[in-house]
């Protein structure tokens, strides 16, 4: 009964978890020196908005068209910045940049191979960000995550405290339930990006900052 009650108050004052980790990522890609950026999964644009302020180009990769022509609306004639509507398999393969950003969009993908992918797309010394999603096997979870669900109704009232019939635009893009847990997703990461950091963090999500071998970039 309370849980229902819960997720009822959370639909009338939704907020984006994604969102609320943007400036973290943004810290992380600044302190990198990264200049070029590639954010895969851009959404409408929230997290290119904040990266554009801290490098020279950044390249936002949105696959759902209709949230593709939203961001590509909002930065249209803006220096710097390209939103392509492709998936991160179209993206081009000759091209390599100083960091590279995913925010809940990696459950998306084939984990293995795509980290794979992702490290391989990163210029010498550059930096992949990862803000994730993860399927929870943990017993009893309510207790473990009563943080995060006693929470998530105070920032919703703080950041829309009027009550809302639909969620944001930035809120509507197609999501997938992820299918990987944290171990495996640890698991996968020490095959593919020897000596990334993962950490559990609050609102159901992860981290992972990898920085690839240091060398010259061009």
């Amino acid at each position: 009964m309370l849980l229902t009650r819960l997720e009822r108050f959370n639909r009338r004052h939704p907020w984006s978890h994604n969102d609320h980790y943007g400036p973290w990522v943004a810290r992380r890609v600044a302190a990198s020196g990264a200049r070029h950026v590639l954010d895969v999964g851009c959404g409408t644009g929230n997290l290119v908005a904040r990266l554009r302020h801290r490098a020279t180009t950044v390249t936002g990769l949105e696959p759902d068209p209709a949230t593709a022509r939203v961001a590509a609306e909002r930065f249209a004639g803006r220096s710097g910045i390209t939103v392509e509507r492709a998936d991160f398999a179209a993206r081009d393969r000759q091209r390599r940049w100083d960091a590279i950003t995913l925010v809940a969009v990696l459950h998306h993908l084939p984990l293995e191979p795509t980290l794979r992918e992702l490290r391989d797309s990163l210029t010498p010394g550059g930096r992949l960000v990862v803000v994730g999603c993860y399927r929870d096997d943990r017993s009893p979870r309510l207790l473990v995550d009563l943080p995060a669900v006693l929470a998530n109704p105070v920032v919703g009232l703080l950041r829309h405290p009027a009550c809302a019939d639909a969620p944001p635009p930035h809120m509507t893009a197609p999501t997938a339930v992820a299918s990987e847990t944290l171990a495996e997703i640890r698991a996968a990461a020490g095959r593919e990006l020897p000596g990334a950091r993962i950490r559990r963090r609050l609102f159901w999500r992860y981290t992972l900052v990898y920085d690839a071998p240091p060398g010259r970039r061009d």
